[in-house]
């Protein structure tokens, strides 16, 4: 199995007008290619295909797989997570309700058809191509992560949750919500009632959490 060449740059230079369109064009075409085929089976030359460009163009715009994959990553994570952490912001909510409105959020960005595919390429590749995990988690859970270890730091301030490690309280609660419907999506396996399991998980990531961590305060 060949090595991918490390991502030439993870931020994509900005471009504006056609030239934008036409990367969008192509990350579409991405999109497609690396869900049906993962990152090793995908080939740049199926994705100028998907895209409708050549691959001259595809080149002009993204130096290898590595890069384009990459870039695929980083627009999936800016789309995405915005509106999964939209909660942590959300002012003048008891630490209970907003626990659980992180993990609702949570809880539908983990279980959406997109996040599957992307954990599953990821996972699959991680072994291999170490670099592409790395842009993943870079994008995405390190930035969850942070967001939300900022707000329970605040909450520690505040007196409402008691932490002496407020980023491993971040994972913790994270890794409490991906329970039963996230493990079991992303093997595929069936689920006999996904709105009740939801509403399970999220109810019990809370009361687990603030079980550990909450004060007379937190309610």
């Amino acid at each position: 199995m060949s090595a991918a060449p490390p991502p030439s740059h993870l931020t994509p230079t900005p471009c504006t007008g056609e030239s934008e369109a036409k990367r969008q064009q192509i990350l579409s075409g991405a999109k497609v290619i690396f869900a049906n085929h993962g990152f090793e089976g995908a080939s740049m030359s199926a994705i100028a295909r998907e895209a409708g460009v050549s691959k001259g163009t595809l080149y002009n715009y993204f130096t290898n797989k590595a890069d384009l994959f990459a870039a695929f990553v980083e627009q999936n994570c800016r789309e995405k997570l915005p509106a999964a952490l939209a909660p942590i912001q959300t002012v003048n909510l008891p630490v209970k309700e907003k626990l659980a409105a992180i993990a609702r959020a949570m809880v539908h960005l983990i279980t959406a058809p997109e996040s599957i595919m992307l954990y599953r390429i990821i996972v699959s590749e991680a072994p291999h191509f170490p670099e592409l995990a790395t842009v993943f988690w870079q994008h995405g859970p390190k930035l969850a992560i942070g967001t939300l270890s900022n707000w329970i730091q605040e909450q520690v301030d505040r007196g409402a949750l008691h932490v002496d490690d407020p980023v491993f309280a971040a994972e913790q609660f994270f890794t409490l919500c991906q329970t039963r419907i996230g493990h079991r999506k992303r093997f595929n396996m069936p689920l006999e009632n996904e709105d009740a399991d939801r509403e399970k998980v999220i109810h019990a990531a809370v009361h687990v959490f603030l079980a550990a961590y909450g004060t007379d305060k937190a309610s």
